[in-house]
């Protein structure tokens, strides 16, 4: 049997439902970040730079995307004969055949994954957050603390702590408390869902859970094992940690990257993301164009003037088009005279001529006014959106449009398009 002293599993299976329709053709941890990653690649890149050889990778939701950017792990030099990156699906079994139902029903169901490597610790990740941490640092204070389970927990705002599930914990780091979205919360210690088991006791936990509907880490497994077990530890992190989990806080992470001293820097030698790349041509800034605060992936042609945006690989701007404080995917083609702002455009969208996003007065959304706020306008993958329409601010389209979807060549702020049976 191969003997590992930690492997990582990383829960990527999430529809991510609160980015709309971004995530309508992939699951969340594939979405496109900083111009020319995916968001899996952080988990992934921390993994091999904190010396983890050996990650699962649970899918379930939209996987194609996913699998084809994973592929054998070469990116992260996770292609090993013993070890490397594994997919792992849902799939059928002679009897108990279910999709994954939990997170932890998820870890459960590929015991036999992780018995076949014989680890003393596993690593539970989620495919979905932003950051850089080395997870070696994080084992050996579990192990300094002989822990059954560390969590890694961040400092945030009081006034912001009933959003997260809170930790309370001694002068020793020791937990003596979960609370999950308190009114009131006693801590500002906030779980990351980044966790460190003893890998006997997580086995422990799993079996002796099995049977509870929707198995979860949060309110299955850690409770379980604070009674059997007593001692959790918290491992306090300091850095950089975002949660992409809604189209707000994606807009944000990603303009964020583009301080002039950005807090999160993609090109830290000493710890380098990692992502699929191929050969291909640079970025062409055309004789007329200008850039300015601006990120671009490789390939992409910019005729007309950008400020402020993340612009990714393989896009397209015309000439006399201006856009600002946007992000624009991988093979977007924005035509000539267009003026977007606070624009989000996924992959492989078509912008006509004389287009205008993002403008007129903040209105409500008319159908999803949780995911599409902050005057943001959304466009989604694949869309196709006619010459000479403008679109107002807290918008969505998706789909193949025509002019006639544009009455007066308007759509106002706070509307939502949806065209060819594209989800919301």
């Amino acid at each position: 049997m191969v003997k590992k002293e930690m492997i990582a599993m990383l829960l990527a299976g999430g529809q991510g439902s609160r980015l709309g329709v971004l995530t309508t053709r992939m699951a969340k941890p594939a979405v496109p970040f900083g111009a020319r990653y995916r968001i899996i690649d952080f988990p992934l890149s921390n993994c091999i730079n904190s010396g983890i050889d050996t990650v699962g990778v649970l899918t379930q939701y939209q996987p194609l995307r996913l699998n084809t950017h994973i592929g054998i792990g070469i990116p992260w030099d996770l292609d090993r004969n013993v070890g490397g990156v594994t997919v792992l699906p849902p799939f059928e079994r002679n009897i108990n055949t279910d999709w994954y139902t939990g997170t932890a029903n998820a870890i459960y169901q590929n015991i036999e994954y992780m018995e076949s490597f014989n680890p003393d610790y596993v690593l539970i990740l989620s495919g979905d957050h932003i950051y850089k941490m080395d997870y070696e640092v994080m084992l050996d204070f579990h192990k300094k603390k002989k822990a059954a389970v560390t969590l890694a927990v961040m400092p945030v705002p009081m006034e912001e702590a009933s959003r997260f599930g809170i930790v309370v914990a001694d002068e020793s780091k020791r937990i003596t408390e979960f609370q999950e979205k308190p009114e009131k919360p006693s801590s500002n210690l906030a779980s990351m869902g980044i966790y460190i088991f003893s890998w006997k006791i997580l086995r422990e936990a799993l079996v002796a859970n099995s049977e509870q509907p929707n198995l979860d880490f949060g309110k299955h497994v850690i409770p379980y094992c604070y009674e059997e077990h007593k001692n959790i530890f918290a491992y306090e992190f300091n850095s950089y940690w975002k949660d992409v989990g809604t189209l707000y806080s994606y807009w944000e992470a990603n303009m964020e990257l583009i301080d002039i001293i950005p807090e999160f820097n993609l090109y830290e030698e000493y710890w380098k993301i990692f992502t699929e790349s191929q050969a291909v041509p640079p970025t062409y800034v055309g004789s007329n164009a200008y850039v300015e605060r601006v990120i671009t992936g490789e390939r992409t042609g910019i005729y007309g003037r950008v400020y402020g945006s993340v612009i990714g690989c393989d896009v397209r701007i015309g000439e006399g088009t201006e856009i600002y404080d946007s992000i624009i995917m991988n093979g977007a083609r924005i035509g000539k005279n267009c003026h977007l702002e606070r624009a989000i455009v996924a992959e492989d969208a078509v912008i006509g001529d004389n287009v205008r996003l993002g403008i007129g007065d903040e209105k409500e959304n008319d159908t999803r006014p949780d995911i599409y706020n902050h005057g943001l306008v959304t466009i989604g993958e694949r869309s196709l959106i006619p010459d000479g329409v403008s679109i107002g601010k807290n918008s969505v389209v998706a789909g193949k449009c025509t002019a006639k979807d544009f009455p007066n060549r308007i759509l106002p702020s706070g509307s939502t398009l949806i065209r060819g049976g594209e989800k919301r």
